[in-house]
C-alpha cells in the first residue's frame, strides 16, 4: 500500500525515494536467507552509509546530511518494512553517534565522518546483566590510571556487540547515582574488551546481541566525552532520539505486516469470495490500518517538536509505546488473517511476530515509558 505523505522539501522526497529503492533492491532480497543464517549484513549497513542514509539527522559539516528527524524518521520507516534488523541497526549506530556530535570536543568530532559515513559501525553499552531500566545502578567501572581509564565490568544486551567498530562505555568513574557516570568512547579492538558468544534471539537474528566483558579495557582519557559525571545526561538525552527511532521501526514493521495480509485476504477465496470480504476479517485489517496511522502521526508529530527545539521527550515515550504496542496487535493479527499459514516460515508474518516482541522492550521497555508519561502527570 502506498503511504501518502507530506514532506518538508522535494530534496526530502527524493531522499525517500532513494531509500525506497536502495531497501527493494539491497533489504527486501536478503532478509529472509540472512535471519535464517542469523547473519549480520555488514555489507548493507556500508552500502546505506556510502549512499548518505546513515548519518541523516546530522549536519553536513561532520559528514551528515542536515536532515529534520521526521525526515529521518520515515527513512527509518521504509526501512523497516524491508527488514526491521537493518533498520533497527541504523537507529542504533544513529544512536551510538549521538555522544560524541552532541558532547564531544572538537578532536572527538573528526572521528563522525567514518562513523556517519558507515565506515565505523557504532554500538551503544549502557545496560548490565543486573542493571537494565534501572540505568543509574550501573556498576561497570573506569579507574584513572595516568592518561587512560583502565574500565571492568560486564554489559548486557549491546546490539553490534561483536561487529561494531566502536563502543560508547558508560561506566562508573565516581560515586552511586547517576553523578558518577561518565561515557568512554572505546575501540573495539582495546585490549581487554571481550565480546561473548551472541545470544539466541526469538526474532532479529541477523542483529547481533551479547554481553560484553571488559577487563582492565585501557581507554585514552582523551576518549572520556563530555568531562566525567555527565554520562548519565548523554544516555538519557541520546535515548529520548533514540526511542522515536524505535517507533518509526514499529510502524515500518507493521506496515508491512498489514501489506501482506491485505494481499493475502484478496487472494483467499473461501466459500466463494475473498476472505477479506468477510466483516470478521475486514474489520481486522481495518483497525490494523487506523492504528499503524495513528502510530506513524504520533511518532512524526514527537519528531517535528524536536526539530523545533522543543521538549519532546513525553511525546517521544508515548510515540516509542503506543508504536509498539501498535506492531504486536498488528503482527498477530497478521498471522490470524493468514490462519495456519501465518503460522510457517514460507510467509513472513510468524518473523514480523516474532520481531514486534523486542521493539516493546529496547530502548526502555514499556512499562518504563508509561511510567515516564505518569510521572510527567504527577508533575503537572
Amino acid at each position: 500500500m502506498t503511504v501518502d505523505r507530506i514532506l518538508p522539501t522535494d530534496e526530502a522526497h527524493d531522499l525517500l525515494g532513494l531509500a525506497t529503492e536502495l531497501a527493494d533492491r539491497e533489504l527486501a532480497p536478503k532478509a529472509a536467507a540472512f535471519e535464517e543464517r542469523a547473519e549480520f549484513p555488514r555489507g548493507v549497513l556500508r552500502t546505506l552509509g556510502r549512499a548518505g542514509l546513515l548519518g541523516l539527522p546530522y549536519p553536513e559539516e561532520h559528514g551528515g546530511a542536515a536532515q529534520p528527524y521526521e525526515v529521518y524518521l520515515q527513512v527509518l520507516e521504509i526501512l523497516a518494512s524491508r527488514w526491521l534488523a537493518v533498520a533497527e541497526a541504523v537507529s542504533v549506530h544513529t544512536l551510538s553517534c549521538y555522544p560524541v556530535f552532541a558532547f564531544g570536543n572538537d578532536e572527538q568530532r573528526k572521528l563522525l565522518p567514518d562513523m556517519l559515513g558507515g565506515e565505523l559501525l557504532g554500538a551503544y553499552c549502557l545496560s548490565e546483566p543486573q542493571g537494565g531500566s534501572d540505568a543509574a545502578a550501573l556498576s561497570t567501572r573506569a579507574v584513572r590510571a595516568d592518561d587512560a581509564y583502565l574500565v571492568s565490568g560486564t554489559k548486557a544486551w549491546i546490539t553490534h556487540a561483536g561487529t561494531a567498530d566502536f563502543y560508547n562505555v558508560f561506566c562508573r568513574t565516581g560515586g552511586p547515582g547517576p553523578k558518577g557516570i561518565s561515557c568512554l568512547l572505546a575501540d573495539a579492538g582495546t585490549a581487554g574488551i571481550t565480546p561473548q558468544t551472541a545470544e539466541r534471539t526469538m526474532g532479529l537474528r541477523a542483529s547481533p546481541v551479547a554481553q560484553i566483558v571488559f577487563d582492565e579495557a585501557r581507554v585514552p582519557a582523551d576518549r572520556l566525552i563530555g568531562g566525567e559525571g555527565v554520562g548519565f545526561t548523554i544516555a538519557m538525552s541520546a535515548l529520548d532520539s533514540g526511542r522515536l527511532g524505535i517507533a518509526a521501526c514499529a510502524v515500518g514493521l507493521a506496515q508491512a505486516a498489514l501489506d501482506y495480509a491485505v494481499s493475502y485476504a484478496r487472494e483467499r477465496q473461501q466459500f466463494g469470495r475473498s476472505i477479506i470480504d468477510f466483516q470478521g476479517l475486514g474489520f481486522i485489517l481495518a483497525d490494523a490500518a487506523t492504528q499503524i496511522s495513528a502510530a506513524r502521526a504520533l511518532t512524526l508529530a514527537a519528531a517535528r517538536l524536536r526539530d523545533a527545539g522543543r521538549p519532546y521527550a513525553i511525546e517521544a515515550a508515548k510515540a516509542k509505546l503506543f508504536a509498539t504496542d501498535m506492531a504486536m496487535r498488528v503482527t498477530t493479527d497478521a498471522v490470524q488473517v493468514l490462519g495456519g499459514a501465518g503460522y510457517v516460515a514460507d510467509h513472513p508474518v510468524e518473523r514480523y511476530m516474532r520481531e514486534a516482541k523486542v521493539l516493546q522492550i529496547v530502548e526502555g521497555t514499556n512499562q518504563i515509558q508509561r511510567m515516564v508519561i505518569s510521572r510527567a502527570l504527577a508533575k503537572g
